[in-house]
């Protein structure tokens, strides 16, 4: 269970994918469109279903929307309501924003303002971004049937420095690792393109603060894995 708070605003499949799953994980949602039938059709599955024009101010504050965890705008066919949307919410100082670009020029624009999570076409499972603002030390997400799931995790600090025989993932957390992603020499990036892959760890395999683990197993244990460690 959950006790954050978000707002997702555009209320289409995207939306509403990523409104439905943050709330069947517990999170409480407040779920905005200027449409009152997706309204409608979503009331009964989040906390909070409010018909509104996002590029008003006043109706942004009534909401109280500065005080959530996050705020996922997933406008997708109007980018100029998306960008007006996202400026208004920059200026009400929202702690974390993540927008949806449709197209690396979209992609680009948010980029100018200062926006750093930026969802993409090839990013759009509702499941995926939903782990993803539940656990933002999550970089990817991949569900699977019968309640398993793949995921690629920053390496909490509480693991680091340790080898995998004393971590005991699949003896404490029920968890198979699949393999490490491992920054190379001297890279400042923070994205994954300047990562390698370690292969297979063995028993003795030191986890590194910059390293990104790659998990399998049951969500429940996941999640358990990364409350612990945190």
């Amino acid at each position: 269970m959950s006790d954050q708070r978000f707002a997702v605003i555009g209320l289409g499949q995207f939306g509403s994918a990523i409104a439905k799953n943050l709330s069947k994980r517990g999170a409480e949602v407040l779920a905005i469109d200027s449409s009152l039938e997706k309204v409608e059709n979503l009331k009964d599955e989040v906390s909070h279903a409010v018909a509104l024009d996002a590029t008003d101010k006043k109706a942004l504050l009534a909401q109280n929307i500065q005080d959530v965890d996050a705020v996922v705008v997933a406008i997708g066919e109007n980018f100029q309501g998306l960008l007006l949307t996202t400026f208004l919410l920059m200026e009400l100082k929202v702690k974390r924003i993540i927008a949806r670009a449709m197209d690396s020029d979209q992609r680009k624009i948010l980029e100018k303002m200062g926006i750093t999570e930026i969802l993409s076409p090839e990013d759009e499972v509702g499941g995926n971004v939903a782990e993803m603002l539940i656990n933002p030390e999550v970089v990817m997400c991949i569900q699977l049937p019968d309640d398993y799931e793949i995921v690629e995790v920053k390496a909490p600090s509480e693991i680091c420095g340790r080898n995998l025989e004393d971590i005991g993932l699949r003896q404490k957390y029920k968890l198979n690792l699949v393999t490490l992603l491992r920054k190379q020499e001297g890279s400042t990036s923070e994205g994954t393109k300047d990562y390698h892959i370690i292969g297979v760890p063995d028993s003795k395999t030191v986890i590194e603060k910059t390293d990104i683990i790659v998990l399998f197993g049951l969500t429940k244990n996941i999640e358990r894995f990364l409350e612990i460690n945190k």
